[in-house]
């Protein structure tokens, strides 16, 4: 199922035993176009704070109660490691947010999160006693001894993460000519990708609202706020309009697909059924 990346901001991020606090915003990795993290304002009762929540710790968003059921206890965020909105999330700190969790690191691997299409798949079978255990113990040990060696070039690592509000507004390009602005994004509750930007092209076809694919993109200028794309003015003309009213099912995405003759993405990912995030080793804590 879709969601509206606008929708989600306000959501109240529901931990085991209590709110967390409201999702402020979202950063995506724009090499792969997936939601990294949620940024979480946690309200009066961490100082508001601002922290950072993985999709690995959310099972799905609950459209009626306007929640998100996270798999993590307040005693977990209140000792995470800090977050600094107003700069850029480090590989650094990456490093440390997810050594905190005991996460596996998401970059790498070849598919959307590691070599997993959900981020969830990420912890099927890697409990917290026995070898699953043994597994993060050796994994984070291995990151600790390599920023020993390279840690002034990790604290500068670009991970390539933008915030989804920044993105709203940007000007769509195609390969012959201007065509409209981001005007929003849907994002996939289960992997988490962004499955498309909402294109408005108001400014060529009264009303007319469109959905591109990130694979269709070719380039993003983050310095002149423009995204190009692998199609044309006449295509993106001719696609099938997009209802803000009604997010599309399977058959609408096929329908989009369809028309600019590309495979949808649901042919190279791979088919799981997976259960909720497991518990993290700092739930013990």
């Amino acid at each position: 199922m879709l969601h509206r990346i606008d929708d989600l901001v306000g959501y109240v991020i529901a931990a085991t035993d209590g709110e967390l606090g409201h999702v402020r915003d979202l950063y995506f990795d724009d090499d792969a176009w997936v939601v990294r993290y949620l940024v979480v304002d946690t309200g009066s009762w961490l100082s508001d704070r601002k922290v950072l929540v993985s999709p690995m710790a959310l099972s799905a968003p609950n459209s009626e109660l306007r929640a998100i059921p996270a798999h993590l206890t307040r005693e977990q965020v209140r000792n995470s490691p800090g977050i600094d909105t107003d700069r850029p999330v480090s590989r650094q700190h990456e490093l440390e947010f997810s050594g905190f969790y005991g996460y596996p690191y998401y970059w790498g691997g070849g598919a959307l999160w590691g070599a997993e299409y959900y981020p969830g798949a990420m912890l099927t079978g890697v409990g917290y006693d026995g070898s699953g255990s043994e597994y993060l113990v050796r994994q984070v040990e291995r990151e600790r001894l390599a920023r020993e060696v390279d840690q002034p070039q990790r604290e500068n690592d670009d991970p390539h993460l933008r915030s989804c509000k920044e993105v709203t507004g940007y000007h769509i390009e195609a390969v012959d000519g201007e065509i409209g602005h981001v005007q929003g994004m849907l994002v996939d509750e289960k992997s988490w990708a962004i499955r498309f930007l909402v294109v408005n092209t108001s400014n060529w076809w009264l009303g007319h609202k469109v959905l591109i694919a990130p694979e269709w993109i070719t380039d993003v200028r983050w310095s002149d706020q423009k995204v190009m794309i692998d199609l044309t003015r006449q295509a993106i003309q001719g696609a099938p309009p997009y209802d803000p009213a009604q997010l599309p099912d399977r058959a609408q995405e096929r329908l989009v697909y369809e028309h600019y003759g590309r495979d949808g993405y649901w042919h190279r990912e791979t088919r799981s059924s997976i259960g909720p995030p497991v518990e993290s080793s700092n739930a013990r804590r």
